[in-house]
């Protein structure tokens, strides 16, 4: 009998590599605003020639997660108060119907989940992990929006979040906090009653009540 030849796996391209590591230290707020990037660097840092760095950063700079100067400086975006109160608006607007479409579908162990999620959340305040923070915050409302199923939505949302994300760093730092977002306790509670006004303020409520500070 003849073996049977094995089909290779896929394997991410070296743009594709660089654009998903840069896109998740920028979401993440690893990355602070207004820092400098330079192709050869990431280059350097990801083991790929400046063709695919060149690649990533494009896209990036596309979907406004990096700007570009005329003189070609790539650098983490320094929003101004005007763009943190139109991303605040968005993420209202996005994340409270996705929120509402999800409540039909928010079943038990979704809302254990949830729990769990924010327990992290609360580790990561006690540690003064600022990029755990907003890892762990993402974390818990991407789980709460799968359930919407509406994936050009969330799609959507991601991208204000890339947007963001050098922000949230610095909003992470002005807030202080000592204690998991006390919104996420109310969203829990609003799925748990099926109450879909309260999960909408709730939402509303947690996703624009620091950045208007910020832009404030």
């Amino acid at each position: 009998m003849h073996a049977i030849p094995r089909i290779a796996e896929a394997t991410p391209s070296a743009h594709d590599r660089v654009y998903r590591g840069l896109r998740t230290r920028i979401m993440h707020g690893q990355i602070e605003p207004g820092r400098a990037l330079t192709l050869r660097g990431l280059g350097r840092e990801f083991d790929v020639s400046m063709t695919p760095a060149r690649e990533a950063v494009q896209r990036l700079v596309a979907e406004g997660a990096l700007s570009m100067s005329s003189s070609g400086r790539v650098s983490t975006p320094e929003l101004s108060n005007e763009r943190i109160e139109e991303l605040a608006a968005l993420r209202s607007l996005i994340e409270v119907e996705l929120a509402s479409r999800a409540l039909p579908r928010a079943h038990i162990a979704l809302i254990e989940r949830l729990q769990s999620i924010n327990a992290t959340i609360a580790d990561a305040v006690s540690n003064r992990d600022a990029v755990g923070y907003i890892r762990t915050n993402l974390e818990f409302h991407r789980t709460l929006y799968l359930r919407a199923q509406a994936p050009a939505m969330l799609a959507m949302c991601e991208t204000v979040w890339l947007q963001l994300g050098p922000t949230m760093r610095t909003l992470y730092g002005r807030l202080n906090r000592t204690e998991a977002p006390q919104f996420h306790r109310l969203i829990v509670a609003a799925l748990k009653a099926g109450d879909e006004p309260g999960l909408r303020l709730a939402v509303r409520s947690d996703v624009t009540q620091g950045l208007r500070m910020l832009a404030s």
